[in-house]
C-alpha cells in the first residue's frame, strides 16, 4: 500500500459525499491524520468507518460559506493536530440548471456563494498555519463547467476557483506552499443523500438538465463520465509530494474536455 500521506494533516471539505468522501477513504488508507468537514452531520459517520482502520479523524460541521466557520476549521486542525499540511477544498456544486436568463437574482448569488466563497474563504484561513510552518499543498476542485451550458453563475463561481488557484501560486510559490487545482468533468456518483436542490424538478428543468449531460458527454473525447476514483486519484497526487514541482495549475480530469 502507498503511504504518500504518512502523517500528513489534511482538511478535507465536503467530506460527507461523492468525491470529498472517496478522498477522505483513500488518503485515510495512505497514512494521512484528518479533519474531515461538512454542513452535513452524515460527515459523522465517517469518524466510526475511518476510525475502525485505525486512521486518526476529527470530524466537525460548518457553514463554509461564512468565514468565520472557515477560521474555525482551520484552526480546529491546527489545534487537535499540531500543524496543518493538506487542505483539499471541495465544497460547490450545482444548485440549478438553466440558460442564464432563467435565474433569480436570489440563485445566482448562491451559485457564487456556494461554489466560490468556500475556496475562498478556507485558502484565506488555513493560509497562516501553511505559512508559519513554511510547507503545504492546497488542492482546490474547480470544473469543466467554466465552459458549458445551462450553468452560467456555477462555470463563474468555478473561474474564479482557477484564478484564485494560480494567483495564490503565484504569491506562495517561493514560501513553500503549492496550489493546484483539478477541473472535474461529469462524473458517475451513487445518489446524494442530500440533494443541493430539495424542489422536484419541472419537466423543463428535466430537460435543461439532460442538455448538461448530453454536452458533458459530447465534449470529451472518450464519451462517458468519469468514476469517482478517477477524480480522486487527481487530487490526492496533486496533494501529494510526488506533485513537489508543480504549482499554480488547473488540472481538467474530464476525459480529454478541457473545460
Amino acid at each position: 500500500m502507498n503511504a504518500r500521506f504518512h502523517n500528513k494533516v489534511a482538511v478535507i471539505t465536503g467530506a460527507a459525499q461523492g468525491i470529498g468522501r472517496r478522498v477522505a477513504e483513500r488518503m485515510g488508507e495512505e497514512g494521512g491524520r484528518l479533519l474531515l468537514v461538512d454542513r452535513s452531520e452524515l460527515v459523522h459517520e465517517l469518524a466510526d468507518e475511518l476510525g475502525v482502520k485505525g486512521i486518526e479523524v476529527l470530524t466537525m460541521t460548518a457553514d463554509l460559506e461564512q468565514f468565520a466557520d472557515c477560521h474555525r476549521v482551520m484552526d480546529a486542525a491546527k489545534e487537535r493536530f499540531g500543524r496543518l499540511d493538506i487542505l483539499v477544498n471541495n465544497v460547490g456544486g450545482t444548485i440549478w440548471a438553466k440558460p442564464f436568463e432563467h435565474y433569480q437574482e436570489h440563485e445566482i448569488e448562491a451559485e457564487v456563494r456556494r461554489s466560490l466563497f468556500p475556496t475562498l474563504w478556507c485558502c484565506h484561513a488555513a493560509l497562516p498555519h501553511m505559512l508559519e510552518q513554511g510547507a503545504g499543498a492546497i488542492v482546490n476542485v474547480s470544473s469543466i463547467a467554466t465552459r458549458s451550458l445551462n450553468r452560467v453563475p456555477y462555470g463563474a463561481a468555478k473561474g474564479g476557483v482557477n484564478a484564485l488557484t494560480a494567483c495564490l501560486a503565484f504569491e506562495n510559490a517561493q514560501r513553500g506552499i503549492r496550489v493546484n487545482a483539478t477541473a472535474p468533468g461529469g462524473t458517475e456518483a451513487p445518489p446524494r443523500r442530500i440533494p443541493r436542490n430539495s424542489a422536484e424538478q419541472s419537466e423543463q428543468e428535466k430537460l435543461w438538465y439532460q442538455q448538461i449531460v448530453d454536452q458533458t458527454v459530447d465534449s470529451t473525447l472518450m464519451k462517458r463520465y468519469g468514476t469517482i476514483d478517477e477524480q480522486a486519484g487527481a487530487i490526492l497526487f496533486l496533494a501529494s509530494d510526488e506533485a513537489s514541482y508543480i504549482t499554480g495549475v488547473t488540472l481538467p480530469v474530464g476525459g480529454g474536455d478541457l473545460g
